[in-house]
């Protein structure tokens, strides 16, 4: 929804604050109001590229977040999770004032604000919401960026066409699907339903004015079953609460598309809840709503014995109700609290608050998925489980652009490459991640940067194919080895058997390859470069190249590079291998 304009008065901002969220104990409203008189310190005289002032925003994102009834550190962060944009801030003196904890999550928040979206990363919607759960250190950074997300989204009305569209674009690839993952409804309601309008402004205003047809009409026939059900539900002797409404535009969009139907043709709009105490009164008013109208057939779903991967419980059914098709769902009030606030209401909830603290050992469990054992984890554990279980079996990383790049467990820079392009991936000569190079072997760790260095003299080799785990890359190895004869050409059993054939005269008049005995200054091992080694010829070592030292019985210490596959073929070669490097000094 698109709210008013706030007041500009801070005070007046605060004092609505606490007369909203009156739940928050006087020591952490301190904390608050501590946060805030920081935050109106810094940015008073500022104001965003609409006019508005600057502290608005982030005012708006703690009301969300105190909506949600988190902690009050979690409304502290919100006050100031974009402070650190700002040139006139200190880290340091944020880090004083409010400590380490609350710091550290705000800078964690800076790094996933800071992810880089372009056309082709949002193509791989699902590879950036597991990204975010990578880089976040704490479930409290995903639910204030989503805070941050809807409240952009209440007032792009002020933004640009062109940046209305692909803002848009990302919340509903990224941010509403992310919503629905944790299990907030509300939030992802209201994201779908503003992005339409910006993408498919005309559907929109379709939606929009069939929904406001009949209004007083729609009013009146739901009352009457309303009031139907008060009285079954009565008489049976349970007690209920009952609310109806019309289904959010962008349901209604979906069902258009998928049922190829204008809006004005779909008479399934209307949506009636009903909240019980028990599971068991929400199997009695399941009964109850079937006796008095009858089901459709095909449309009843039982989310209470089996719930949504997101934690999301109710009983779906719908029903002819007067002549027209009407959805009931049956849930109990914590159900319902899960529903619209999904993990949020799991997560330190009313901590902190004058209400009666929550346990964490207390907290139902978070998500079916889990399969969690035991109900006595910690917080950190909690998120923990929940983030692995998510990101079970991938890993995500970036390009130095900032591009995103899902990839298997145990993926390698081989894979890596080849998943950029195939071309990189068959001139790759070394690689690093975060800045640092590492082994093309070495299996890549989620949210590293990696960057490819290539080589227009370097190939796909046999050895690659024992460590990448990528189709991908399996596939054009494999390719390019048979299009190059290479699989075709005999293979040493260990390098003593290489370096015999080596001595043996070469075919069609080519002379011998000696191997080449370096200086021993130019590789070293540890601290000493004094001791005699030799340029392995069937991989021929370059600098830069990775490197691994091989002890032969009779010629010290062989060079070979790090990805030779003769090297790897030899047996049991890591007994006799020493760690090398070039000397570079």
């Amino acid at each position: 929804m698109e709210e008013k304009a706030l007041p500009e008065n801070p005070q007046v901002l605060i004092d609505d604050f606490f007369k909203r969220f009156d739940f928050y104990a006087d020591e952490k409203k301190d904390k608050i109001i501590k946060a805030w008189d920081y935050l109106i310190e810094k940015t008073e005289s500022l104001t965003r590229d609409d006019g508005t002032k600057f502290y608005l925003h982030p005012y708006r994102v703690a009301v969300i977040i105190a909506g949600f009834e988190l902690d009050a550190d979690s409304v502290v962060i919100a006050l100031l999770h974009d402070l650190l944009s700002l040139e006139n801030i200190e880290e340091s003196e944020v880090e004083q004032k409010f400590g380490p904890e609350i710091f550290n999550l705000i800078k964690n928040i800076e790094k996933v604000s800071n992810v880089h979206f372009s056309e082709s990363t949002l193509n791989h919607a699902d590879a950036v919401r597991n990204m975010y759960f990578a880089l976040a250190v704490d479930m409290r950074v995903i639910i204030i960026k989503l805070a941050d997300r809807i409240d952009y989204m209440r007032y792009i009305r002020y933004k640009d066409e062109h940046t209305q569209k692909v803002v848009s674009q990302e919340i509903l690839e990224i941010w509403a699907p992310l919503a629905d993952r944790l299990g907030i409804k509300q939030g992802k309601n209201e994201l779908e339903d503003l992005t339409l309008k910006y993408l498919h402004p005309d559907a929109f205003l379709q939606i929009k004015s069939i929904v406001s047809q009949k209004k007083d009409e729609r009013a009146e026939y739901l009352e009457k079953t309303k009031q139907a059900l008060y009285k079954a539900a009565n008489r049976a002797g349970i007690e209920v609460q009952i609310s109806s409404r019309a289904k959010h535009f962008f349901s209604i969009y979906q069902k258009m598309r998928k049922r190829n139907k204008e809006a004005g043709e779909l008479y399934d709009l209307l949506a009636m809840r009903i909240l019980c105490n028990s599971n068991a009164e929400c199997y009695q008013m399941l009964g109850i709503v079937h006796n008095l109208w009858k089901p459709l057939e095909g449309r009843f779903k039982d989310y209470i014995a089996m719930p949504k991967a997101n934690g999301y419980q109710s009983l779906h059914t719908t029903v002819m109700a007067e002549g027209k098709p009407l959805e009931v769902q049956i849930r109990t009030n914590e159900m319902h609290n899960i529903a619209e606030h999904g993990i949020a209401s799991h997560w330190l909830y009313k901590k902190g608050t004058n209400k009666d603290n929550v346990d964490v050992k207390d907290l139902p469990i978070v998500n079916q998925l889990q399969q969690l054992c035991e109900d006595s984890m910690s917080d950190e554990a909690l998120y923990t489980e929940f983030k692995d279980n998510l990101l079970k079996d991938k890993i995500v990383v970036f390009t130095p652009n900032g591009d995103v790049i899902q990839l298997p467990q145990g993926a390698t820079a081989v894979d890596f490459a080849y998943a950029i392009h195939t071309h990189i991936g068959e001139t790759i000569a070394s690689a690093k991640a975060d800045g640092r190079i590492i082994q093309l072997s070495t299996p890549l760790k989620n949210t590293q940067i990696i960057e490819i260095i290539t080589s227009p003299q370097n190939h796909p080799t046999e050895n690659q194919l024992s460590y990448v785990v990528t189709y991908k890359a399996k596939s054009k190895i494999h390719a390019w080895l048979q299009a190059n004869g290479a699989e075709a050409k005999p293979v040493p059993k260990t390098e003593e058997e290489d370096s015999q054939k080596e001595k043996q005269p070469h075919k069609k008049g080519k002379g011998k390859k000696e191997k080449q005995t370096v200086h021993s200054g130019k590789i070293r091992i540890e601290n000493t470069t004094n001791f005699v080694m030799t340029l392995a010829g069937c991989c021929s070592p370059k600098y830069p190249d990775e490197i691994v030292g091989y002890v032969s019985r009779a010629r010290g210490i062989t060079i070979h590079r790090a990805d030779c596959y003769i090297y790897k073929r030899i047996p049991n070669a890591d007994l006799r291998s020493v760690d090398v490097e070039w000397d570079e000094l």
